[in-house]
């Protein structure tokens, strides 16, 4: 989509795969475009469909977990449109684990048994799930990389209070807990994934998506064990075969690598799962919408009315 100006638009913001609109300093009206990143660069390619697939995700989880904590989501006016309160953020993500897998297997292979001040047990092998899930939080960068740290140096750099980090440890251990029972009752396991919080009025408030694919990792609960037993790959549903054939074609967004060129085949490959990671986890037939950005913008602006 081309850049809107919104009545009473206050700011705009376009980042790796959402454009962002203030609206009066405390609304937000996010898009959720196709594009799609990995290692912090968006990729060239847009994905069909995925805009729609992430922002319905998001919808339906928050709605799943308002009783835990509240929320930004206040209206969904278009499938690929989330209207919202304005939070001030942490500077934080909350990367919450419970299988060793992505980043975490990484380094644990490596021999290093500690991330972000979290212990991992020994004996583990890749995929297999912790005692108990972790939390490993990030720096949440403007660009570029985010950065693994951990909850001392979080307090000790005030990116929130010692008070705070207990709150927001409480609310993504509960999240995360939520997520794989929902999951269970689909047949999946989720993996890992991660949470952003805010400020409104002083309360800590759960802000951005959560459980889509592009913020956590799935298996399929169907023959895990046997899998890990005898080393098979596991089947998930997630963004980590993307990361997976950039690594293959030798690209980790690293300076001086070029992203590999992405084939139509591809494209429709990726589409495909994130359609797929919908329907598993909602339990719906996805049904596309192609609405034409005049569509978008007047109901866009049928929801704004509402809350003036």
């Amino acid at each position: 989509m081309t850049q809107l100006t919104l009545p009473d638009q206050t700011g705009f913001y376009r980042g790796k795969v959402r454009d962002v609109y203030s609206i009066s300093d405390h609304i937000l009206v996010m898009i959720a475009s196709d594009r799609i990143s990995a290692f912090d660069v968006i990729l060239p390619r847009p994905i069909p469909a995925k805009g729609q697939v992430l922002n319905q995700i998001a919808a339906f989880m928050l709605n799943q977990t308002r009783d835990i904590c509240p929320n930004w989501l206040i209206d969904t006016p278009a499938p690929n449109v989330s209207i919202g309160h304005k939070c001030l953020p942490f500077r934080i993500e909350m990367v919450v684990r419970g299988n060793l897998v992505g980043h975490a297997w990484r380094t644990y292979n490596t021999g290093n048994k500690e991330l972000c001040g979290s212990k991992m047990a020994d004996g583990l092998k890749e995929n297999d799930p912790f005692p108990e899930p972790i939390i490993t939080p990030s720096t949440k960068a403007e660009a570029g990389h985010d950065e693994d740290i951990s909850p001392v140096e979080i307090v000790r750099t005030g990116l929130c209070s010692a008070q705070e980090w207990q709150k927001l440890a409480e609310y993504a251990l509960a999240l995360f807990q939520r997520g794989k029972e929902i999951a269970a009752k689909r047949g999946l396991i989720l993996a890992d994934t991660k949470y952003e919080f805010g400020k409104l009025n002083g309360e800590i408030i759960l802000m951005d998506e959560i459980h889509t694919p592009d913020s956590s990792r799935y298996f399929y609960a169907d023959g895990f064990e046997e899998r890990q037993k005898t080393g098979e790959r596991q089947k998930q549903l997630s963004k980590e075969f993307v990361r997976e054939w950039l690594i293959a074609n030798d690209f980790m967004g690293k300076q001086g690598q070029e992203v590999p060129a992405m084939s139509d085949e591809w494209i429709s490959t990726i589409s495909k799962r994130y359609i797929e990671l919908y329907e598993v986890i909602t339990g719906k037939s996805f049904v596309q919408e192609d609405l034409d950005e005049e569509e978008i913008t007047r109901r866009i602006l049928a929801s704004l009315e509402k809350f003036k």
